[in-house]
Formats: C-alpha cells, structure tokens, sequence
C-alpha cells in the first residue's frame, strides 16, 4: 500500500521504519519539510532531528501534510495532540475518503498547574479533552468524509510496531471508529506487525476510555521503571 505518516517524531518514526521493512511505500508529512531537515537540535521528546535519523532510512521521501496525504492509500496520524484538528481539517479535502489511524493523546505540555509526577516535560501532562468528548471524535466531526479508526493508543509506538518484544507478543491491541471496512484495514495492518489479540472497542466514542488510558499506562510505566516497555492483556 501507499501510506503516508503525519508526523516526524519517535512514534512516527516506528511506523516509517516499520512500513518501509514491510514493503509499504511510505511518504511522510510535516508542517515545512525545508524546516524539519534544517533542524540541528533534539525535538521536545529528545529525539535527534529528524534529517539525522532519516540519513539513516535513506529513500523515504519528506512532503507537507497535504502532498502526503493526497496520494496515500491509508494515513497514519502522528501530529501531536493539542494540533492535530487543526492540521487534518486544513487537509481535508486531501483525506476525503480515506482511512485514518489516529493514535494522538490529547496531552497539554507543561500546563500551568501542577501535577505531583515529575516527568522529562517538568510536570504531568493533562488531557485536555476527557470524559465527554475525545480528540478522536473531534477528528471525526472535523473529517466527516474520512474514516477515522482510533488505535495504537494504549501502547508506545516502538511496541505497536514489534508487540513481540513484550511478552512474546501476548498482550491486547484495540481498535475503534464507525466504518467497519476501516477498522478491517487497521486490523490487518495490526497483524502485519504481529499483532494476534486485536479487540475492536466499537464505535469511534470509545476513543475516550483509549486516550484516557494514557493517564494508567504513565502510572504503571513510573512504577516499573521510566523506560520500561510493557503491554496489557484482556483475559477473557
């Protein structure tokens, strides 16, 4: 497939590489790609710029969110959360049609207001949606011609990519959205990177309990150890 991945940060990167091994024919978008390559200084997660990495994954060509997204089959978002509405709706005509995985978690970054765990970012990130609404369904209402499938979510995107290196690869992914054909899509990408336990949530609307998660996965990661990677598992 042609898949274009939104975004130029560690998680994106997972999936590039990932792709690319399988494959895919991957195009990547970012907001000003002269910018992105001029970059000499790590990203607010310390990730070494992105031209660094990509001399290493050379051949996977760099476009603006709009030019990456028109010719793709399937579309990975990997925008940060507190942008990513704004940055799909001004491409939407562009993602008209399409499957959209989206895995961003509503985080607001060094807000005013103090949280008790200390993080890399200086305080905890809080949601800034919950409860009633969620960045998925927000992108949903923002894209109504798009088929937005919420997953990826609740694992870090080094794991989603090789679930095998946890627990040989037993532990629980999830999907949800409207389109039945799309969450197909995205179970069978899932697959592909070695995903067996693949529980579809139902409508878009459990995007809430997915990215509300994010809060319960940075607890267990501080209690096992920051870096730790692990999975969950549904026992049924």
């Amino acid at each position: 497939m042609k898949i274009a991945v939104l975004g130029t940060g560690g998680g994106a990167r997972c999936h590039i590489a990932k792709l690319a091994e399988l494959g895919h024919d991957v195009i990547v978008g970012t907001r000003d790609p002269e910018a992105t390559l001029a970059r000499t200084g790590p990203d607010m997660m310390q990730n070494p710029p992105y031209g660094q990495w990509l001399a290493d994954h050379p051949g996977i060509p760099l476009a603006t969110f709009g030019d990456a997204a028109a010719g793709a089959e399937l579309v990975i978002n990997g925008i940060d959360g507190h942008n990513a509405v704004r940055a799909l709706t001004a491409i939407a005509g562009d993602l008209a049609g399409k499957t959209l995985i989206d895995y961003a978690v509503p985080y607001l970054y060094n807000p005013d207001i103090e949280r008790p765990w200390p993080t890399p970012w200086g305080v905890n990130p809080i949601l800034g949606v919950c409860d009633s609404d969620s960045l998925g369904e927000q992108i949903q209402r923002a894209l109504p011609d798009t088929k937005v499938v919420k997953a990826f979510v609740t694992q870090e995107q080094a794991t989603v990519v090789d679930p095998r290196s946890i627990g040989g690869g037993d532990h629980t992914m999830f999907v949800a959205g409207q389109d039945a054909d799309a969450k197909q899509t995205v179970t069978d990408l899932l697959t592909s990177y070695g995903w067996t336990d693949i529980l579809d949530l139902g409508d878009i609307v459990a995007a809430r309990g997915m990215e509300m998660y994010a809060h319960m996965h940075g607890a267990i990661g501080f209690a096992l150890g920051f870096g730790t990677h692990f999975g969950v598992k549904v026992v049924r």
